[in-house]
């Protein structure tokens, strides 16, 4: 595994795993029209440890890669409520909540070349 594939791991880990320590977090950041919050923020946890352990195999890897990369636009939406409504979250600044949609396309970005195959066993060596 390179670097990179660990530190998705374990970063995708950890962020779905603060669904399930946190969910009233995430359920305050969902818009109003999408049912079941509660049901859906421990999907969305479920989800991204799902992936990350994806990570970890390279038989599953890249598949795992798509599967973040799905999920990160699939909660895109909370992103940009909270982006929208700045009054309903006093302790973040506009400009952060702003900040955090820019960041949503390098993730997915992120997920998908750190998973994608290496271009030989030489470079697969290389990057470990």
């Amino acid at each position: 595994m390179t670097w990179s594939q660990r530190l998705l791991a374990v970063f995708f880990t950890a962020a779905g795993a603060l669904h399930f320590v946190r969910p009233g977090m995430y359920e305050e950041i969902m818009p109003d029209y999408v049912p079941a919050h509660h049901e859906l923020v421990l999907a969305s946890g479920a989800a991204e440890i799902a992936g990350a352990l994806g990570v970890i195999a390279p038989r599953t890897r890249r598949l795992a890669g798509f599967w973040l990369a799905a999920t990160l636009v699939a909660v895109f939406p909370a992103n940009v409520h909270m982006a929208l409504h700045p009054d309903r979250y006093p302790g973040l600044s506009p400009a952060l909540l702003w900040g955090r949609l820019a960041l949503q396309p390098l993730a997915i970005w992120w997920a998908l070349a750190a998973t994608r195959p290496a271009r030989d066993a030489e470079t697969e060596r290389a990057e470990t």
